[in-house]
């Protein structure tokens, strides 16, 4: 699944190791069954709410989601780019114990997969939004393979994670403080272009590579994006109007990263917006990502 080592890029091609993913938009066609199912099933709460607007995390922030309404809207195509999921990053293998327990519970259709890194759970919202719930092992316990993180998808060993669970343990507490995006993973129309834009302009850097996919990151982590063609292979974006992810945050550790990022945006010939507060780029397909200083 690895690919060989690539040559070191210089620090002004590539993302800082500080950043961080911040909110992701999605866009849902009703904000209260939105609302409920988030704070019922994942276990976030309302940071904020506003007419057509709710802002969701775990105790105490930061937020996670920003859900818009659009009413009456219709899923976003299976075959059209844009999402495959966000992932929600919990601080605790327990947190995710409990997250599985609420979500047998419920009775819902649900994925489970150890990838070697990390312990993952998925599932779809009410608009078909995908969504992982997860937990990273420590670093020092990944494995790398020529020189890349070595990922898989095997089984979950559930019942090890439900035996961390007491008697008697809440099943609707609120996840934690702490809880925060993790990674995104995209559905994309090639390959080759969204490498172009995601890789040589925005500067991540690959750290993984699967058949139709690749990972990539900022400082070595995992991945905090992945782009695949599994089902999306020459397609456009979704129907304009379509529920899905709108955008998502990448907080940069300061105002040179932002700088040294137009730099190379500008020397591709990509479009961006700019203000005072953030930098917005969007991909090929129209995924809008913000770039901001935290």
């Amino acid at each position: 699944m690895a690919v060989p080592s690539a040559a070191p890029r210089s620090a002004a091609s590539t993302l800082p190791a500080g950043l961080a993913l911040g909110v992701a938009e999605l866009a849902v066609s009703s904000l209260p069954r939105s609302v409920a199912f988030y704070e019922r099933v994942v276990g976030l709460r309302r940071l904020s709410q506003e007419p057509g607007v709710a802002e969701l995390g775990g105790t105490g922030g930061p937020a996670v989601l920003r859900l818009v309404e659009r009413p009456g809207a219709a899923p976003k195509p299976r075959e059209a780019a844009g999402l495959f999921h966000v992932a929600i990053l919990l601080p605790e293998r327990r947190n995710l114990a409990i997250t599985l327990a609420r979500l047998v519970r419920e009775r819902l259709r649900i994925g489970a997969s150890d990838h070697l890194v990390s312990e993952a759970l998925y599932l779809d919202d009410p608009d078909g939004n995908g969504i992982e719930i997860y937990r990273d092992r420590p670093r020092g316990e990944w494995t790398y393979r020529a020189g890349e993180i070595a990922m898989a998808t095997e089984p979950l060993d559930a019942e090890a994670l439900l035996d961390l669970l007491a008697p008697g343990v809440d099943l609707d507490a609120a996840q934690p403080a702490g809880t925060r995006v993790g990674h995104i993973h995209l559905q994309v129309g090639d390959l080759a272009a969204a490498r172009a834009f995601w890789i040589d302009a925005i500067g991540f850097e690959p750290t993984t590579t699967y058949p139709g996919a690749v990972f990539m990151s900022a400082g070595g982590y995992h991945h905090h994006l992945a782009a695949n063609v599994w089902a999306s292979r020459g397609r456009g974006p979704a129907p304009e109007g379509s529920t899905g992810l709108l955008s998502f945050e990448a907080i940069l550790p300061d105002a040179a990263a932002v700088e040294a990022l137009a730099t190379r945006l500008d020397a591709r010939g990509v479009a961006y917006q700019r203000d005072e507060d953030a930098l917005r780029v969007a991909d090929p397909w129209g995924t809008t990502i913000v770039f901001v200083v935290g």
